[in-house]
């Protein structure tokens, strides 16, 4: 398929989009996709190099896109790189919340410290991220925001109890925010990707296996995409998805849950 058969979304064009972990994977397709709406759009990473790249490339081409490396675990400093891209770009309309570590981890070799750090990469960003932009979204009477859950809980994969709890918290966030923040014409819903391609997953996960397994378990023939995923959040930033809130927009291919 060529970028023309895809949607184009006018109310995304100058609108301020704030994007966390967009350096790689996924949200490096969300960086792009929304720079390619038009959109003017703020993101961080913990990796700087990959992201000043990324920022670099897009600019160049003619987008509207500010990097700013930040540990997304340190809360200020995130909340500091928000209010920088407000600065240069207007108050953010959409966040969305996509920086996560899908790292393995027994049960029995867990400590305290490692889920306290689990959950701070996870889940606790968010939290504050949506807290620094609800401010200006209130001023303007809307906004979107989009919280990335994950398949992994529903489908009982093992191995990462903290990242899986954390995903799944993220539907309870959404839901329970979009009743506290729907009066301003604040919309919140999950994004939640299945089995999808990126170059990491694709290097540390994805054997004959797991390719065995998405070949039976998934409806549709073919592999998830993370432009599949990006395509998506432009579609619940957009004002094409003005009266949708508290949902869960699962990216999967159709695979098999139950």
């Amino acid at each position: 398929m060529t970028k023309d058969q895809f949607a184009r979304y006018p109310s995304l064009e100058g609108m301020p989009v704030v994007i966390s972990g967009g350096a790689s994977g996924i949200g490096a397709d969300l960086v792009r996709h929304f720079a390619g709406q038009g959109a003017k759009v703020g993101f961080v990473d913990i990796a700087g190099k990959p992201g000043e790249a990324l920022a670099d490339e897009l600019n160049s081409a003619g987008a509207t896109v500010k990097f700013t490396h930040c540990d997304i675990t340190d809360i200020p400093a995130y909340q500091r790189a928000i209010a920088g891209f407000a600065k240069t770009h207007g108050d953010a309309l959409a966040l969305v919340n996509n920086a996560a570590h899908d790292e393995r981890h027994a049960l029995e070799d867990l400590t305290e410290a490692d889920w306290d750090q689990r959950v701070a990469v996870n889940l606790k960003h968010a939290v504050f991220a949506i807290q620094a932009v609800t401010p200006g979204m209130i001023a303007a009477g809307k906004g979107s925001i989009i919280n990335f859950g994950s398949i992994s809980w529903m489908i009982l994969s093992g191995n990462m109890p903290a990242y899986t709890t954390s995903k799944a918290a993220m539907h309870g966030l959404s839901r329970s925010l979009a009743r506290d923040l729907g009066p301003h014409g604040i919309r919140l819903n999950t994004l939640v990707p299945g089995f999808v391609m990126t170059e990491r997953q694709l290097t540390h996960w994805i054997g004959d296996k797991e390719n065995r397994l998405i070949d039976e378990t998934q409806a549709l023939k073919g592999r998830v995409l993370p432009e599949d995923v990006a395509r998506m959040a432009l579609f619940l930033a957009a004002d094409d998805s003005r009266m949708i809130s508290a949902q869960d927009f699962i990216v999967d291919g159709g695979w098999a849950h139950g």
